[in-house]
């Protein structure tokens, strides 16, 4: 690549990306709603149920469950990312940038790109009502740092795989599945509650989920209770799981996403 495509491209890129915080902008309701909708589950279930959890080696339930929160956070934005461009290619906005005289990755990284955004907002959100609930980070501020980057890492992972489903199922019932199976993936794992305090085969597929992967090593880089986690292998290698699951859903649903969209109206 030239270093005048790489221009066109990332110039192009931009003005994907405005479109979709200019959507934002003139949207403030959706845009509110979708960020403090995790700050009402962080207090229905650090207040409503926090108080009869055990957390393994003890500690407080708030401490376990925010890090557990922004993981979650990271996952549940495969929602907007699919619904933006399901909506996109259904109504056929997809298929007209297309057929302008623009990058062909503009379209992809541009949706890309604003999704981080929103999602390092987000971010910062949650961990504002985390520490007014009383949630501290015990680390130093490079670990702290370290954590951010696993979190915004696995929401990179996961918004390829919902720019992908976007395009490959760009309709409002497919919307309506992938918001549905998000919530068990989301709860079959260490966020709420440890895998050692469930049955065994159960215990067994949270600790498999990448998402409790990212819970594990931010917990531990945080210095938050409930590290040990079940005692299995994934457990104990959290921080390394960490950035091996979302690199794996990236090397998969990457180049996917790529060539679903120039297949689109092929």
């Amino acid at each position: 690549m030239t270093t005048a495509t790489f221009r066109w491209a990332a110039s192009d890129g931009w003005t994907l990306t405005r479109r979709a915080l200019l959507h934002w902008v003139r949207q403030p309701v959706q845009v509110l709603v979708g960020l403090l909708f995790p700050v009402l589950l962080v207090l229905m279930f650090g207040y409503l149920l926090g108080g009869g959890m055990e957390i393994p080696g003890g500690g407080d339930y708030k401490e376990f469950l925010l890090p557990g929160m922004f993981a979650l956070t990271m996952v549940f934005g495969i929602e907007g990312t699919f619904t933006a461009v399901a909506a996109d290619a259904g109504k056929g906005v997809t298929d007209r940038f297309r057929s302008l005289p623009m990058a062909p990755s503009a379209v992809v990284v541009g949706r890309a790109s604003a999704d981080m955004i929103n999602s390092a907002a987000g971010l910062v959100v949650m961990m504002g009502a985390g520490l007014a609930v009383g949630w501290r980070w015990h680390e130093g501020f490079g670990r702290v740092l370290v954590a951010v980057a696993l979190l915004l890492w696995l929401r990179f992972a996961f918004l390829w795989a919902g720019i992908y489903l976007g395009l490959r199922f760009p309709s409002p019932e497919a919307v309506m599945a992938v918001q549905i199976l998000v919530w068990p993936f989301g709860f079959l794992s260490n966020v709420f509650a440890s895998p050692a305090d469930m049955p065994g085969w159960l215990g067994f597929l949270a600790d498999a989920n990448p998402l409790s992967a990212t819970v594990t090593a931010v917990r531990d880089l945080f210095g938050n209770p409930g590290v040990a986690g079940s005692g299995s292998w994934a457990a104990d290698h959290g921080l390394l799981l960490a950035i091996v699951w979302p690199l794996v859903i990236t090397t998969v649903f990457f180049p996917l996403s790529v060539r679903r969209f120039q297949r689109l109206s092929a």
